[in-house]
């Protein structure tokens, strides 16, 4: 499930030569604040995607499943790239910037939102996951190898990956399906 809003004419009114040109941004929000900055930017007419995932929350009296951000603390904007367009998002209660060098933004290809976007309208399981990098030392967690770390060299399609052992200056290669891999 997602929140998806739809862009209209809003922040582009009165500019029809900004109809191109628009591009995916992430903005950073105050905690737990997503769900009402989609809402403020609905208002302004500004298309946002906020993917989300069910979860069961457990309280004192009760348990309940509820939705909640993929990759909470962000939401995605698509605007064009004019300062206006830009400082209008930034004046939504809750939106503290966009996410790039000097907060100005990085536009995100649309590929990458539409891939997100399939697999979570699709209803394929899935679990948010840290992200990892080739040269980040990692972490084994979970099963026989729990706490074996190493450096991140690569991952493979088939749900493996190398790592270098720095105690014995050498690398292999394992399936780590059933292991969690967390950067140190």
């Amino acid at each position: 499930m997602s929140i998806t809003q739809a862009t209209n004419i809003g922040l582009l009114a009165g500019n029809p030569e900004l109809y191109d040109g628009l591009s995916w941004y992430a903005v950073r929000t105050r905690p737990r604040f997503e769900k009402k900055v989609v809402g403020e930017l609905a208002q302004k007419e500004v298309e946002t995607f906020l993917p989300l995932h069910s979860t069961m929350r457990q309280w004192s009296d009760r348990r309940s499943l509820v939705q909640v951000p993929i990759f909470p603390g962000y939401v995605f904007v698509r605007i064009p790239a004019s300062i206006a367009n830009r400082v209008s998002v930034l004046r939504t209660n809750g939106v503290l910037n966009f996410v790039g060098p000097r907060n100005m933004g990085i536009p995100i290809g649309d590929e990458e939102i539409d891939s997100v976007r399939s697999i979570v309208d699709q209803g394929a399981a899935f679990e948010p996951h840290p992200y990892l990098t080739i040269g980040e030392r990692v972490c084994i967690r979970g099963g026989p190898l729990d706490g074996v770390s190493g450096v991140l060299k690569a991952v493979n399609g088939d749900k493996s990956l190398v790592i270098s052992v720095n105690l014995i200056q050498r690398s292999i290669a394992m399936r780590v399906e059933g292991f969690r891999v967390e950067a140190i």
